[in-house]
């Protein structure tokens, strides 16, 4: 059977997405899985074990482009792949798999799907997790009724990238990095909005704790979270600064894979990142603001989520619709510092 994917944009759903491609591989262990997805997002899908190719996606996020998406659906009819799988909700993304003639064509009901796709499932807000509403879909519609079918979300298969040991070693040496003392990564960034972003004076608190325990603090980020990260970092002791790496900006999303995967925790508001993390083995402490862990929680066992419980959370917003950001400037730094002992404890014993 050969399965074609057609992902999700961004980064933390796209990590989600795997542990679909772990059940579609339980079922049908001799099943091809492609993926195609932008470019941004190819380094997640290549440490993903069960996908046998990555394709890039021509058009940035949002861009119809109707000609190219025929072109690339076109040159896709000679794969012969049997399903394919739509991710995202818009219709744009189901031209292609109709383009590329794949007979069977399954997603969930969003913007004029209708006929686009064949195999309609119109019932995902039965499904509480976004994980769940991805693994729902390799199963018959009739016996996906909605959370609890799958079991607890616990039971679901967790997403596992793989790591090249020698490549990490390579990254390492490349930016002069040691794995002595123990590591504590920051992700202070978030995509979605400020309204996911603890602030950075919370972030800076924390840093210079964890230096004065003994650990090195390692900032990640893209480039647009290099202000928030150099902030932090002004933020800790100048004698203090050679235990601060502050690496936003300055690593391929590849390379921030591998290296969060050197964290012994990793401290993230509720970002593609923490997915990341979740994914590589960190410890994980999920600061959530706007956003709620009853929707896209890390998938990892060793997780501690952190919020407040203020009337007006979660939101789902960009911005505080309020303009007071209560739910992130009320988390108190001493509230994640706990949660990162109650990981060294359990270790310690």
């Amino acid at each position: 059977m050969k399965i074609l994917i057609i992902s999700p944009s961004w980064v933390g759903d796209m990590v989600m997405t795997q542990s679909l491609y772990i059940t579609l591989k339980e079922q049908y262990p001799e099943c091809s899985i492609d993926a195609l997805a932008p470019k941004w997002c190819l380094p997640i899908l290549e440490k993903m074990p069960q996908i046998n190719q990555a394709i890039e996606m021509p058009l940035g996020h949002g861009d119809l482009d109707f000609k190219v998406r025929y072109q690339l659906g076109k040159s896709l009819r000679n794969k012969s792949y049997d399903i394919a799988y739509i991710l995202p909700n818009s219709a744009k993304s189901a031209l292609i798999p109709f383009f590329a003639k794949i007979p069977k064509r399954i997603g969930w009901k969003g913007e004029m799907r209708y006929g686009l796709l064949n195999d309609l499932r119109n019932n995902k807000k039965s499904f509480q997790y976004m994980v769940e509403r991805y693994v729902s879909l390799a199963f018959p519609k009739d016996k996906m009724t909605g959370s609890g079918c799958l079991g607890d979300i616990h039971s679901l298969p967790k997403p596992k990238l793989a790591i090249n040991e020698q490549i990490r070693n390579s990254i390492l040496g490349k930016f002069n990095l040691s794995l002595a003392p123990k590591i504590i990564g920051l992700c202070p960034g978030a995509e979605f909005g400020p309204a996911k972003r603890w602030p950075e004076e919370h972030y800076g608190t924390i840093a210079q704790e964890l230096i004065k325990q003994g650990y090195q603090v390692w900032l990640f980020g893209s480039v647009k979270d290099r202000a928030t990260t150099d902030k932090i970092a002004y933020l800790v002791n100048d004698a203090d600064q050679h235990k601060v790496v502050n690496l936003a900006g300055n690593t391929t999303l590849n390379e921030a894979v591998d290296l969060l995967s050197c964290c012994h925790t990793v401290v993230s508001n509720d970002s593609g990142l923490m997915h990341v993390a979740a994914a590589v083995g960190c410890n994980i402490v999920g600061i959530y603001g706007s956003s709620s862990p009853q929707y896209t929680p890390p998938l990892s066992n060793h997780v501690e989520i952190v919020h407040t419980d203020i009337e007006c959370r979660p939101c789902f917003k960009k911005e505080c619709p309020y303009q007071h950001l209560k739910c992130l400037k009320d988390l108190k730094p001493n509230t994640v510092m706990d949660c990162i002992q109650n990981f060294i404890k359990t270790e310690e014993k």
